[in-house]
């Protein structure tokens, strides 16, 4: 067997191409244009590279948006007075402050500032516990794992009683994976670094989400035959046969020896990743509609 590759940009245009449409849609009829703001502290080359296309993909979905690029300096009083004047602009639906921040900013402090109706990335607490009380209906998930389940969805369409690992336990991926597939009614189990018999554990199941970490750390033998397997994982290693100090990207799952078990595995680059700025789109058309009083869509229907 060899496992089909789920194509998450094909995936992503697909869906950001839907959010455009019901974009323009929510402008023609309220008049209202969904506003993201991305705030960034700091010289990070990934985050840089990760603002920008999300500054693409919000221009390409018909939306407001608005970039604030503040100095590694920034003081953390004046990083919590912008994002209280994001608060207050009616204009803007979706705050979004990157990760990481410099060391003198309390991250938490920053996150649990930002009004829970404009929190894009899903992180405020208020958001998590409404995720985790089984009311998702009310809160607004986290991008990465909204995308991955997305993806299961599609590859399995009904996801009822289907056994799912989820590898990560953090409060980025592994625990919001884990509370959605809950709402799915999954069986699942979350492992991390310090489960034993990680392989035996893992072959159990129907739904594999890796997101610890560690490059390559899930083989082939540990796949169940006709899983479906999601890698969040995004690692980059030496690659000698690329030249001298060359590198490439790899993900959580060795995919080649996967590959031979799962019935849909996603690639690194090229699964996961595109699906996290989509849904982050997603979030903040949400966020619109939900403040000119319209009910959310259903985006999974939505790509049919």
């Amino acid at each position: 067997m060899s496992a089909m590759r789920i194509d998450g940009k094909a995936i992503a245009a697909e869906l950001r191409e839907k959010i455009a449409l019901e974009g323009k849609k929510l402008i023609d009829e309220t008049g209202v244009t969904p506003g993201i703001a991305v705030v960034i502290v700091g010289e990070d080359p990934a985050s840089k590279v990760y603002v920008a296309s999300k500054g693409k993909a919000a221009l390409e979905c018909n939306f407001h948006s608005v970039e604030h690029a503040l100095p590694a300096t920034t003081s953390e009083e004046e990083l919590l007075s912008l994002v209280q004047s994001l608060n207050e602009d009616a204009s803007i639906h979706g705050i979004l402050v990157q990760l990481p921040l410099p060391d003198h900013i309390d991250e938490g402090k920053v996150l649990e500032l930002i009004l829970p109706e404009k929190d894009v990335d899903g992180f405020h607490p208020i958001n998590v516990g409404l995720l985790t009380t089984g009311a998702r209906d009310k809160a607004l998930v986290p991008c990465t794992p909204s995308g991955c389940l997305i993806m299961a969805r599609r590859c399995l369409g009904d996801l009822n009683g289907k056994s799912a690992v989820v590898i990560g336990r953090s409060n980025i991926v592994g625990k919001p994976m884990a509370a959605l597939l809950l709402s799915e009614n999954c069986t699942v189990t979350i492992a991390h670094s310090r489960t034993k018999n990680l392989p035996d554990v893992v072959r159990g199941a129907d739904i594999v989400v890796a997101a610890v970490g560690r490059p390559q750390m899930v083989k082939g033998d540990w796949i169940k035959e006709g899983a479906v397997v999601l890698d969040v994982g995004m690692n980059r290693i030496a690659a000698p046969e690329r030249g001298e100090g060359k590198t490439r990207l790899v993900g959580d799952v060795d995919y080649d020896s996967a590959a031979e078990k799962a019935s849909h595995i996603t690639p690194v680059p090229g699964g996961v990743g595109p699906m996290t700025i989509a849904l982050l789109m997603a979030n903040t058309l949400t966020a619109a509609r939900r403040a000119a009083g319209l009910e959310d869509l259903d985006y999974a229907a939505l790509l049919g």
